[in-house]
């Protein structure tokens, strides 16, 4: 259990430090760790500004116990000279004192300004290395930039860049749809030439060219009947053929019937007699009335 625990760690820190190299961007660490170096050089100099001030703070106390020292001896020269040896004792005494104190302060004094040189040097040296690396810092960002845009210029090139990639699928999917369009747009239209696919209606070539060849004999035969009729003869039963076409309209209705008589040997079935035309009797004159006379 134990070696199995152990396993699931080195798993997930490996999977943990692979996913934060990938996240991790080099400028943005160099930037982060230079603006490190320079909090840190502000805290050195700022340290430096702390032992200066203390250091004339020191410098101040000293030459305030020095006013003091000169005052209380010059304190005991007058009292010893008034005869007052009590009062002159006792400013010798303050004046030890402050001597004392004199001394420590001077020992103080001593050490900040050692302490005080070494953080300026340290300061200095560490705004140096800080400097340095700034332009350090800039140029491994400007060659990180470059590499980087190379190798997308590579990839743009080679076809490993997604963007590219996904135009270039799109690109063939857009070339075998054409493809395919041209292909059934030139069946659709062999189909249609040898009559294997139906036209407009749900007719084929034959048959509308065998409709529209009744529709003009049946025209041609209409045409015939009415030339007939017009010129008094009984109107043929059918007309057909290029010998009937020709006999059409090129001279009287017996022209015509001798012409379909030649064409066609089978013999027509008599006509019927005409009828009288009623309306060509005059009406009987009615009656006059006798007592209208």
């Amino acid at each position: 259990m134990a070696g199995m625990w152990q396993r699931f760690k080195m798993i997930f820190r490996s999977k943990a430090n692979a996913a934060m190299d990938k996240a991790e961007n080099p400028a943005q660490t160099l930037d982060y760790s230079y603006e490190k170096q320079l909090e840190m050089l502000q805290k050195v100099r700022r340290g430096v500004a702390d032992v200066a001030t203390s250091r004339k703070r020191v410098e101040l106390q000293i030459a305030s116990l020095d006013k003091q020292l000169a005052k209380l001896d010059d304190q005991a020269r007058a009292a010893l000279a008034a005869g007052r040896e009590d009062l002159a004792r006792e400013a010798l005494i303050r004046k030890s004192a402050i001597g004392q104190q004199i001394a420590d302060l001077h020992v103080q004094l001593e050490q900040l300004t050692m302490q005080e040189q070494k953080l300026t040097v340290a300061a200095q040296q560490l705004q140096t290395k800080v400097e340095s690396f700034r332009t350090q810092k800039e140029t491994i960002k400007a060659t990180y930039s470059a590499a980087e845009a190379q190798v997308r210029i590579n990839e743009a090139f080679t076809g490993i860049s997604s963007e590219l990639g996904d135009v270039g699928l799109a690109i063939q999917r857009a070339e075998d749809r054409t493809s395919q369009m041209q292909a059934r747009a030139g069946a659709m239209e062999e189909l249609m030439a040898t009559g294997a696919l139906e036209t407009t209606g749900g007719k084929d070539a034959l048959t509308a060219e065998l409709e529209r060849l009744s529709a003009d004999n049946q025209v041609e035969n209409e045409l015939a009947a009415m030339k007939a009729q017009i010129g008094g003869a009984q109107p043929p039963s059918a007309v057909t053929g290029s010998g009937a076409a020709a006999a059409v309209g090129s001279g009287p209705a017996e022209d015509i019937v001798d012409a379909v008589v030649a064409e066609e040997p089978t013999a027509l079935p008599p006509a019927a007699p005409a009828a009288p035309a009623e309306s060509a009797k005059p009406e009987a004159a009615p009656p006059a009335d006798p007592a209208a006379q």
